[in-house]
């Protein structure tokens, strides 16, 4: 786990991969000036790295590898809170892992799915299913 700090200063745990791990300790390792209170990716001036930089070196790795303007960190992580929504349903530990104060922040992620829910629905309601085979649809969504 990371601890991150987003807007308005909150923290949150992320969970980050093995490699991840292995690679952010080889680079505090490779980076003796950095402070456990100090920022994890500093610029040159030795300052907090600037959003601008990473923005700018996002763009050019895009564009390298043929990618659309819509591949940016946002649209990573609206896809990777799209997944976690999708395979899990786990509304509240989306809102914790995103650092979203508000649950209605995160609500977004409930209508992406439908389809999903629907599929759910009709394999779990008694009426859903009854429907179903009352129009010959058994396995179509009766709405």
């Amino acid at each position: 786990m990371l601890l991150v700090k987003g807007k308005g200063k909150r923290e949150r745990l992320v969970p980050v991969l093995p490699l991840v791990s292995e690679t952010l300790r080889e680079y505090i390792r490779l980076c003796p000036h950095l402070t456990p209170e100090g920022p994890l990716f500093i610029g040159a001036k030795g300052k907090k790295l600037n959003p601008g930089v990473v923005q700018r070196t996002m763009r050019a790795y895009r564009q390298a590898m043929g990618l659309a303007e819509t591949a940016t960190p946002h649209a990573l992580r609206h896809s990777y809170a799209t997944h976690l929504m999708g395979a899990s349903g786990d509304l509240r530990g989306i809102q914790e892992l995103l650092g979203h104060a508000s649950l209605s922040t995160t609500q977004v992620y409930t209508d992406v799915d439908l389809t999903r829910l629907m599929a759910v629905y009709v394999s779990a309601h008694p009426r859903a299913r009854i429907g179903a085979k009352k129009q010959g649809k058994e396995e179509e969504n009766p709405l």
